[in-house]
């Protein structure tokens, strides 16, 4: 009997263990005490780099920063990562979106008009240019008050000045676009709420996404003319009899500061209490145009992780021409005929895998083809099949086929989920248990069976 009531608890407790899914402690866990910042750098410097872990792959810096990225803007490549998806606070890099929006909708002489609502909501410490209710500036003056001097209130005029003249709905309706903008351009962990960057809890992004962001909006011309500029002068205005002057505040980009880098073309600093220091640079050395992105860092770390990373990319990384290197008979044409890939140094084209991926609405023999390196996306592109070879892949069911292996993919993932495999060997333990108890009773009803008969002879 001893045993039966043992073998329940047990059985019991499990059961408890495996539905609540809650340790239980002996002592209530201390509280953390604060980490200092220096502590705080040492532990991220010393985190794992997660492109490092790609077999093959040139092995990255440790950098301080909380998360960093260096993509390659014309393919999409992802040359390095540090927690590539994690969900951070930007700041004022977030006026990289807004000025992008501004830039697709609007022209640079539209007048922009300072609302009482776009000063309003300023505090003592927040960036500005002391625009007045009432003042006006054009848009091009306006774009760099928001990219050199970062300046709030212009950020949110620009957005509620495009908003009401060209997306029906005034600042909201920017806002609407913004998010809009980045999910169209593959952004998947952002959400934006206001046009500048001051601290909301449901304002965060990923370096994943603004490495998107940024490469979209260097391909735009006037932008790349903006950040071009060190000083610019805006003149004086319709309230305002003075001119007022506006400095680049990314040192990567100033020839005199000790931080300059000779390959860095635009960028975007960014600082509150909440993110700590953030900054996206693009540089391009006339081989490779790169977007990088540090989230939560502080101070100047922010522009030697910069380095470090533009530097690691620069040496290790080569790009490989597609229409030079694609089998014509397979593939008609690329969208982009100096479509490209970028690849670690030594690796060759026949070493990559690739996968033709058909837009969801069918658009003739239009696909995009995804090229990998021991599993690493190395760039992508439009391009047309062959007459020949889409029969193949149609006949074949390509799409359905691609449906099973991302279902595959998804069933492989949830038996590797840690919660699944403790699951699986909970109920093994279980089975274990209940095994042990059965023949334990078995073995106790034949002992009892033998002792009656033993008292019968």
């Amino acid at each position: 009997m001893k045993l039966r009531q043992v073998l329940a608890g047990v059985l019991s407790a499990l059961l408890l263990f495996v539905q609540v899914g809650i340790p239980v402690y002996a002592e209530e866990p201390k509280e953390k005490e604060p980490i200092t910042e220096e502590e705080e750098k040492a532990a991220s410097y010393a985190e794992e780099i997660d492109t490092n872990e790609v077999e093959g792959w040139p092995q990255g810096p440790a950098i301080y920063a909380a998360s960093g990225i260096i993509m390659d803007m014309k393919s999409g490549t992802v040359l390095y990562a540090k927690n590539p998806d994690e969900k951070m606070y930007p700041a004022s890099i977030t006026k990289l979106l807004s000025v992008l929006v501004a830039l697709n909708h609007a022209q640079l002489t539209d007048k922009v008009t300072f609302s009482e609502e776009s000063i309003s909501f300023l505090e003592s410490d927040d960036a500005n240019i002391g625009m007045n209710p009432g003042e006006e500036l054009s848009m091009e003056d306006a774009l760099y008050g928001m990219l050199l001097a970062s300046a709030n209130e212009v950020s949110y005029a620009v957005a509620e000045n495009v908003g009401n003249q060209y997306l029906g709905g005034g600042y909201d309706a920017f806002i609407e676009e913004m998010n809009r903008t980045a999910e169209a351009l593959g952004c998947k962990n952002s959400h934006w709420v206001n046009a500048n960057g001051l601290h909301d809890e449901n304002h965060y992004t990923t370096v994943y996404d603004m490495g998107l962001i940024a490469s979209a909006v260097y391909q735009n011309e006037e932008f790349r003319k903006l950040e071009s500029t060190l000083e610019h002068k805006i003149p004086s205005t319709n309230l305002i009899n003075e001119e007022r002057i506006l400095y680049q505040n990314h040192k990567m980009l100033w020839p005199e500061n000790y931080y300059y880098y000779e390959y860095a073309k635009a960028g975007k600093t960014g600082y509150t209490d909440q993110s700590k220091t953030t900054l996206v640079t693009m540089a391009d050395n006339e081989d490779l145009q790169l977007a990088a992105v540090v989230l939560h860092t502080y101070g100047v770390d922010a522009y030697e992780d910069t380095q470090a990373m533009f530097e690691y990319a620069f040496n290790n990384f080569t790009k490989i021409s597609l229409a030079e290197m694609e089998d014509t008979q397979e593939i008609e044409s690329f969208d982009d005929a100096e479509a490209y890939i970028v690849v670690p140094n030594g690796v060759e084209f026949s070493d990559l895998e690739k996968e033709y991926i058909f837009p969801e609405e069918a658009d003739g023999r239009h696909v995009t083809v995804a090229y990998t390196y021991e599993g690493q996306n190395v760039g992508s592109a439009g391009a047309v099949l062959s007459e020949s070879t889409y029969m193949k892949l149609t006949e074949a069911g390509t799409e359905t086929e691609t449906d099973v292996v991302n279902e595959n993919i998804q069933d492989t993932e949830q038996k590797r989920n840690p919660k699944v495999v403790l699951f699986v060997f909970l109920v093994g333990i279980l089975f274990v248990l209940y095994i042990i108890t059965v023949i334990a009773l078995y073995k106790r009803k034949l002992k009892k069976r033998r002792h009656k008969k033993m008292k019968r002879r």
